[in-house]
C-alpha cells in the first residue's frame, strides 16, 4: 500500500488544492507561523464541507508551551467537542507534564470529550524526555492512531535512525508514526525507503517557495503523491 500523505491546510483554498492534488488527509490549523493553533469553527465547518478526504483539526490554545494550566485544559475540551460537532475526522493534540512526560489524565479527558474521534498526538511528542517511553504511554490509548514526530530534531531528515526505531516499536499496533517537519519533495522517497514509515506529513515542503505562509503548490503535492505511489511499487527494504 502507498504511504499516506497528510498535508497542512490553513484555508479552504489550501484544503481544496491539497485534496485535488492527491493528499490523503488534511491537518487543519491556523497560525502556521506559531506551529499551528486551533482554527475557527467557521473554518472547520467550511473545510469539512469543501473536501471529501478526512480533516483532522489541531486543538492547541496557544504557542507558549505544551504544559497547560486548568483553564487551558477547559478550553481544549470545549474545542474538542466543537471539532466533533463540526464533523471533522479527528483531533490533533498534545499535552505534557512539567517533567517532560505525557499528561495522561488530560489526554484521557480530551479523548472522552471527542466521543470516538481519532487522535493524532502532535509534535509535543518531540519535547518529551524519553520518546520510546512516551510512545508506550500513547499505545495504551486506543484512540491515538497517529503520533506526529520529527524524531526530536528540527528536521525529520536528521532523525532517520530515531524514526526507524519508533516505526519498529509501533509495528503491529493501532498507532502509526507520522513523520513530519523538514520533509522535501526531493528527499521523501529515500526517507520513506530508509525509515519504512507508513505516513508522512507536509507543511512548507509543499507550499509555494517552501514558505509556510504561502499557498499550497499543487505541483509539489502531486509530485510527492507520485513518488509515494512509486515507492509502494518497489520492494521494501
Amino acid at each position: 500500500m502507498s504511504v499516506l500523505l497528510e498535508v497542512i491546510a490553513t484555508t479552504v483554498a489550501d484544503a481544496r488544492l491539497a485534496a485535488q492534488a492527491g493528499a490523503d488527509r488534511l491537518e487543519l490549523v491556523t497560525a502556521m507561523g506559531e506551529g499551528g493553533l486551533t482554527p475557527s469553527i467557521g473554518l472547520i465547518e467550511a473545510v469539512v464541507e469543501a473536501v471529501s478526504i478526512p480533516v483532522n483539526v489541531i486543538v492547541r490554545p496557544h504557542s507558549r508551551s505544551f504544559v497547560y494550566d486548568t483553564d487551558d485544559h477547559a478550553v481544549m475540551v470545549r474545542d474538542v467537542r466543537a471539532v466533533k460537532a463540526a464533523g471533522a475526522n479527528g483531533v490533533v493534540i498534545g499535552m505534557l507534564n512539567p517533567d517532560g512526560t505525557i499528561d495522561r489524565d488530560q489526554l484521557a479527558r480530551a479523548i472522552d470529550a471527542a466521543d470516538g474521534l481519532a487522535f493524532t498526538f502532535h509534535r509535543a511528542f518531540d519535547e518529551v524526555r524519553d520518546q520510546r517511553k512516551a510512545l508506550d504511554v500513547l499505545l495504551h490509548f486506543d484512540e491515538v492512531t497517529n503520533v506526529l514526530t520529527s524524531g526530536a530534531r528540527a528536521s525529520v531528515l536528521d532523525a532517520e535512525a530515531t524514526i526507524r526505531e519508533l516505526v519498529r516499536h509501533a509495528s503491529g499496533s493501532h498507532c502509526t508514526v507520522l513523520a513530519g517537519a523538514g520533509l522535501t519533495v526531493d528527499a521523501v522517497a529515500g526517507f520513506v525507503s530508509r525509515t519504512q514509515v507508513e505516513a508522512v506529513h507536509f507543511g512548507s515542503g509543499v507550499r509555494v517557495g517552501g514558505n509556510g505562509l504561502a499557498p499550497i503548490d499543487t505541483d509539489k503535492v502531486a509530485r510527492v503523491r507520485a513518488l509515494l505511489d512509486e515507492q509502494a511499487g518497489s520492494p521494501r527494504a
